[in-house]
């Protein structure tokens, strides 16, 4: 069953100029059951959202009528918060960093296996809703628990079911609280530290912070497997949460 937003199916536009990529990235996301509207340049992409409000954009950067980069910025500064993946041939650092900065949430290179742009775009819409100011958690709860342990959300320590304390650091808290605020969804490195997006993707201190983390949870029986790697996704806190 695909993501629903607001109780709908979640509206996706494909934007591509070659009509056997868009025809069969649009085929395999209506196969999910998702609403999907095509388009093949900006000018489509633009009449389409003058009609339908959408809640993720799959956006080919080349397309003859324009650059997808500038479009991307322009949605941007206009508020617009939809959600958008970039599709491109150029496969560089500089053009991925750069289409991040510019706005985009995520981006594929050509080729790409039609599976995995499957996979992120659920993942951006499930983040989307976490996102949803009526999806967020009490702020004024003071722990959440999950597998053994209990995370006390103003002390910023773990608390362990035979009542053992372990001391986090500023950046352990920051990761571990982005794990409960959206458990049992995969995190790539661009989610799990939002305020480095632009270069997250290919800074491996990240996977250090992960490891320490791992470590500190691994000392209660059970809490060696809660945060496991999904292989060239990221990782995801794989016990439900709870809050009090």
């Amino acid at each position: 069953m695909p993501d629903q937003m607001n109780s709908r199916p979640a509206r996706l536009i494909v934007v591509d100029d070659d009509p056997d990529i868009r025809d069969l990235i649009v085929r395999q996301l209506q196969q999910e059951h998702y609403d999907v509207v095509p388009a093949g340049s900006l000018a489509e992409l633009q009449d389409a959202l003058a009609v339908h409000s959408a809640d993720l954009i799959v956006l080919d950067l080349n397309l003859p009528d324009g650059d997808g980069l500038n479009l991307c910025r322009e949605l941007r500064a206009q508020g617009s918060d939809v959600r958008i993946i970039m599709v491109s041939a150029r496969g560089s650092a500089i053009d991925r960093v750069l289409g991040l900065e510019l706005g985009a949430d995520d981006y594929l290179t050509k080729p790409f296996e039609p599976r995995e742009l499957l996979v992120r775009i659920r993942n951006l819409l499930r983040r989307a809703q976490i996102d949803d100011p009526e999806r967020q958690r009490d702020k004024s709860a003071r722990t959440a628990s999950f597998g053994p342990w209990r995370l006390d959300l103003f002390q910023r320590r773990l608390i362990a079911e035979d009542g053992r304390l372990v001391m986090l650091s500023s950046a352990e808290f920051r990761l571990l609280s982005r794990f409960i605020d959206e458990p049992n969804v995969v995190l790539s490195r661009e989610n799990l530290v939002p305020e480095r997006r632009a270069t997250a993707a290919f800074d491996r201190s990240i996977d250090l912070q992960v490891s320490r983390l791992r470590q500190k949870l691994a000392a209660m029986p059970g809490g060696e497997e809660l945060i496991l790697t999904v292989r060239g996704e990221g990782y995801v806190l794989a016990r439900p949460v709870s809050f009090e």
